[in-house]
């Protein structure tokens, strides 16, 4: 049966929008910056891979669903502390896609993509396939980086304690010079020895590999010399062998429950340079929906901001807020309501033949990979919002 058409009781919920939650790819926004100011084309490439890995870490034991924006909800964040504004827009319903764009408020950069998460049931678990393109532009160096984020899947949805895992490759390609970086995101295995693990190369463009980058997506990446990391991996795996033959394995069917990640999370090899580490989260986020820091900023609201946002900002969206409030009837009567709203205001629509525009985007191809993308239209932060649609 196809869950995603079901209305999900909002107990199921995050008191977050999923434009909210992307723009959680911005929390390691130093990356971005460290890399423009770096002049080595291979560091530049660490610096972004670090940042890609780092967009998902906030999603780890994030087992809350972010509440489905409606059709032209928008959502804008600027944090002069990490030197970025950034605008999303839900540009579709069906399929729901969420395009956003952000940039370095020194003007250094430019991060933008759409996403449209494509939802697999298996059963005991849900895959989401976050289909889109990131494109990241340094500007000062003239480079453009081109990638798509691994698949997550959510174990455990009908019974049992729910876990997230992260899996696939993720290709880095700087267009201006050819290189790539190739990460795997391993999928946790039989006895959970690779859960979380992320390890990969980047290359020049004749497939020469310049240097392995390891680590875990939830907590850190390293880079270290190619040849180095081979001999540690053939060794590694000779123990592990000699492990398995000393004691026969017994079960061998694939398990649901979630492995207990290696007490010593990440053996560092001799050699290797900390290319990022996640930052801890607050002593009291496992009873705030697992949020990082950064996550529970992001509804925030004051009097100034409400004069200057649009109407159709996720702040102001009553349900998300009810249930921010601990108001969960409320909260599960106005997204029944919101989405009553939604559906009434498509049917006029159709009925009158009038096309949905969207307001800060268009579509076109990509100027980098010449696929179809959503790009910026411009003129969003000039503060002159009239006819918006009225969507609360």
């Amino acid at each position: 049966m196809e869950l995603s058409k079901i209305t999900m009781p909002v107990i199921f919920n995050e008191p977050l929008s999923f434009l909210q939650r992307l723009t959680e790819y911005m929390e390691h926004t130093y990356l971005i910056h460290k890399a423009s100011s770096l002049s080595s084309t291979t560091e530049r490439m660490q610096c972004v891979a670090a940042f890609a890995v780092s967009a998902v870490a906030s999603q780890w034991e994030r087992t809350g669903k972010p509440f489905n924006p409606l059709l032209g909800e928008t959502y804008e964040l600027i944090r002069d502390d990490l030197g970025f504004r950034l605008l999303s827009e839900q540009v579709s319903h069906h399929p729901p896609i969420s395009a956003f764009y952000a940039e370095g408020l020194n003007n250094d950069f430019v991060f933008h993509g759409s996403i449209y998460p494509k939802l697999k049931f298996w059963g005991k678990s849900v895959e989401a396939e976050p289909k889109g393109t990131m494109t990241l532009e340094l500007l000062e160096h003239n480079e453009a980086y081109t990638w798509t984020n691994p698949t997550c899947c959510v174990h455990n949805i009908i019974v049992g304690k729910l876990w997230i895992e992260q899996y696939g490759n993720v290709e880095i390609t700087n267009h201006k010079t050819g290189e790539k970086c190739v990460l795997n995101f391993k999928p946790c295995g039989l006895f959970g020895k690779e859960l979380h693990k992320v390890e990969g190369y980047i290359q020049d463009k004749s497939k020469k590999k310049l240097c392995a980058l390891y680590g875990k997506w939830t907590e850190c990446l390293y880079s270290v010399d190619p040849a180095t990391f081979e001999a540690y991996k053939k060794n590694d795996k000779k123990n592990t062998e000699e492990k398995k033959s000393s004691k026969q394995v017994g079960n061998t069917e694939e398990s649901d429950e979630m492995p207990l990640p290696d007490s010593e999370s990440v053996y560092v090899i001799p050699g290797s340079v900390l290319l990022w580490k996640i930052t801890p989260r607050p002593p009291n986020s496992a009873q705030m929906y697992n949020f990082t820091s950064f996550a529970m900023a992001l509804n925030e609201l004051d009097k100034e901001m409400e004069s200057v946002i649009p109407k159709t900002d996720c702040r102001l969206r009553p349900d998300i807020r009810a249930m921010e409030n601990g108001e969960i009837d409320l909260a599960s009567e106005e997204k029944k309501r919101l989405e009553e709203k939604q559906r009434t205001a498509r049917k006029n629509r159709s009925k009158s033949e009038e096309d949905w525009k969207t307001r800060w985007f268009h579509q076109g191809p990509n100027p980098h990979t010449g696929t179809q993308d959503w790009l910026y239209s411009g003129n969003y932060w000039d503060r002159n919002y009239f006819n918006l649609p009225d969507i609360y």
